[in-house]
Parts: C-alpha cells; structure tokens; sequence
C-alpha cells in the first residue's frame, strides 16, 4: 500500500515492514527495501508513483537487518542503479564481506536469515555520524544494528528513523532486548538523538505508522519513558 505523509514524501507498507521514497529538489531517494519478496511489490509502488526504478537516485539503508535490504538485489536486477548509502559499521554484511557474529543473539539471527539474501550488485558508500547526503545527515544510532543510522532532512521536516523506535497511534518505544545487539546502546542512542538533532515533524520508522506532526516531541516522549523505568 502507498500512503502519501507530504508533498514529496512517500510510505510503502508491506505487512508490517516499511519503505520509503522521498523526493528533495531534483533527486530521489529510497529509504529501506523490504524483505526479497517485497521486491516485486515495491517496483510496482515505486513505478506507480514516479515511472520507473531507475528514477532513483541513491539508496538510504537505516541498518543491516533482512527486512530492510532484503529487495535490493531484485531491485537491481529490475533497473535500480543507485549509490547505496549505509552506516560504516553495518557496511561489511551489507557488501557480503563479513558475517555477523556468531556471540550476540541479534548476530545469530541475522546470519539465519542472510542465508537467503544475495549481496546487491550495486556500489555502497558508508556513512559516518556527521556525514551529508544530499538533504540527509546521518545520525550514528547504534544498539539495533552497530551501524544503524537515522537519517534527518531538517528542509523537509522528516527523520528517517530505522529501527531506532517501533510504534503506533503515534507513540514509539525502542524495540525489545531481544531485536537489540545491545538494548542500553539502543536506549541510549534514543535519548542522544534527541538531545542533539533538530526538530522535526515526520517521523518514519521501520515497522508501523509514521507520524506526520508532533514527531520529535514524540521521540522525546519515549526517550523520557525510559528514564523512569
């Protein structure tokens, strides 16, 4: 399903797993690709909405997990030939040139369900905390995946936020200890985003609705919740 959040801002939902596409001035950026067999669907949603695959212009991946790079491959193979951007730490599995460790259960998982994934045939660019893509800033995040990444376009309003959160009906949580490498990484990566990113409205995460307003105060909100327990 394609839900338009603004003007220039598209959410892809399959089953729970989130995609999305963002146009700033010229370009095109996919945020996340879904599982390999959302492949087929999110060529369609992004054929539908802008004409083709290959209109995009660079690919954003928040974090190595199966449900978000799991289409790129077959994207490729559909025409996509974008630049994918990915947090430095999580850039190796991404490339195919290492394995997640075998010593966290989140690694362990991931190297099950990376059996099915072939590495993109596309180039990858690492991101480090600080860094600038197009609109973006990159927000070193780690916890979830040691190279998770937010992503701020600060001129449009939105965080493209992974899996640094989970939510719906507009409140967020970070996820459970047992999605996490390490959950106080996790928790604290929240509270520093908020602390050092600016103000935005959208907020879109990687598994349930995003929000359109009110979205930082919302991040703070969970932040703030975690202090307490």
């Amino acid at each position: 399903m394609v839900t338009r959040l603004a003007d220039d801002v598209w959410w892809f939902d399959y089953q729970g797993v989130n995609a999305y596409l963002l146009r700033d001035e010229a370009a095109l950026t996919l945020v996340d690709t879904g599982m390999p067999w959302h492949a087929n669907r999110l060529q369609q949603d992004i054929t539908s909405t802008v004409g083709s695959v290959d209109a995009i212009d660079r690919v954003i991946i928040t974090h190595f997990d199966f449900d978000h790079v799991g289409g790129l491959n077959r994207l490729a193979d559909a025409g996509l030939d974008a630049t994918v951007y990915v947090g430095a730490d999580d850039e190796p599995y991404l490339a195919g040139r290492e394995k997640p460790t075998w010593r966290n259960r989140k690694g362990v998982f991931q190297r099950v369900a990376d059996i099915v994934r072939t590495e993109p045939s596309l180039p990858i660019e690492t991101v480090a905390d600080g860094d600038v893509v197009g609109g973006f800033e990159a927000y070193h995040t780690p916890g979830h995946t040691p190279g998770h990444t937010v992503f701020v376009h600060e001129d449009m309003s939105v965080a493209m936020v992974g899996d640094l959160v989970q939510g719906s009906d507009g409140e967020f949580e970070v996820p459970p200890w047992v999605l996490n490498y390490d959950q106080q990484q996790a928790e604290d990566s929240l509270r520093s985003f908020v602390d050092r990113a600016p103000d935005v409205d959208i907020v879109c995460q990687g598994h349930g609705t995003p929000v359109t307003e009110r979205g930082t105060e919302r991040l703070a909100a969970a932040a703030g919740a975690l202090a307490t327990v």
